[in-house]
């Protein structure tokens, strides 16, 4: 892949990170995350990547920054209340950060688009019943965990906030830009909201060795343009990244830099 004139690094701000602990009951019960905690080498892992979440809805809610990408691991989107590891995931950052910016900064409705391989499950239970929060989810529904069917919309008031499309092996830079198209766009015609986070799962890609979908760095860069402009039109530019999966290790890295690369042009 040919490089940027400007190496991609130099044009990043490094935040700082935020006190994490009291954000986690947002969204997880003290008795999940006593059980995190009781693994200590595991906790202080984990704390890190959720604080850089807060850290970065802070800038970008502030101002400092107009998007922000956090290169966290472990991934978070699978995390439910079992007191257990799921999927690799320990805490779920991206909906911690949700909470974080409705309560800090009253950021009222907020759009999570998933483009991981695998269905963001942990995403979907906390917000399933919740309207102020539109989940957006391409995945393959019958790889791990075995969720997301399109049948499955929300409930209560949450009825029509979770969008769940599914994609076959194969699915390339077209059909995910098609479907985002398709599924996402009509739904923001009522759902207008004020800070967008993205769960960047680059196991989509092509060649990853837990996935079958062909999606090019080049499709993510288009995917991250796509999602930017929505940001652009209504919510002056607000996006957060977070890294999901993905377990190519080079093909995770190039995604992730056309991902960036993206992401600072303005």
């Amino acid at each position: 892949m040919a490089m940027p004139e400007q190496p991609v690094l130099e044009k990043m701000e490094p935040l700082a990170t935020e006190q994490v602990e009291p954000w986690l009951l947002q969204i997880h019960s003290k008795q999940h995350i006593d059980a995190i905690k009781s693994d200590a080498e595991t906790y202080n892992n984990v704390l890190p990547a959720t604080a850089a979440c807060l850290a970065a809805v802070d800038a970008v809610m502030q101002g400092k920054v107009r998007n922000a990408f956090c290169a966290s691991r472990p991934p978070g989107h699978h995390a439910l209340n079992t007191g257990r590891e799921e999927g690799f995931c320990y805490f779920n950052h991206i909906a911690i950060a949700a909470r974080y910016a409705q309560q800090k900064y009253e950021a009222e409705k907020v759009l999570i688009i998933d483009w991981d391989y695998h269905h963001g499950n942990g995403t979907e239970w906390a917000f399933y019943s919740d309207p102020s929060v539109l989940f957006f989810s391409t995945h393959d529904q019958y790889a791990y965990p075995g969720t997301g069917s399109p049948s499955r919309t929300g409930e209560g008031d949450g009825e029509g906030f979770n969008i769940n499309v599914h994609l076959g092996c194969g699915t390339d830079d077209k059909a995910i830009l098609a479907a985002f198209e398709q599924h996402l766009r009509p739904a923001l015609t009522k759902f207008k909201p004020d800070l967008i986070l993205v769960s960047a799962g680059f196991d989509s890609r092509v060649d990853d060795l837990l996935g079958c979908f062909a999606i090019t760095d080049q499709g993510f860069a288009q995917l991250t343009r796509w999602v930017m402009q929505l940001a652009d039109e209504f919510c002056d530019g607000r996006l957060v990244s977070v890294l999901e999966g993905g377990y190519n290790i080079q093909g995770n890295a190039r995604a992730a830099v056309s991902h960036l690369e993206a992401l600072t042009q303005q």
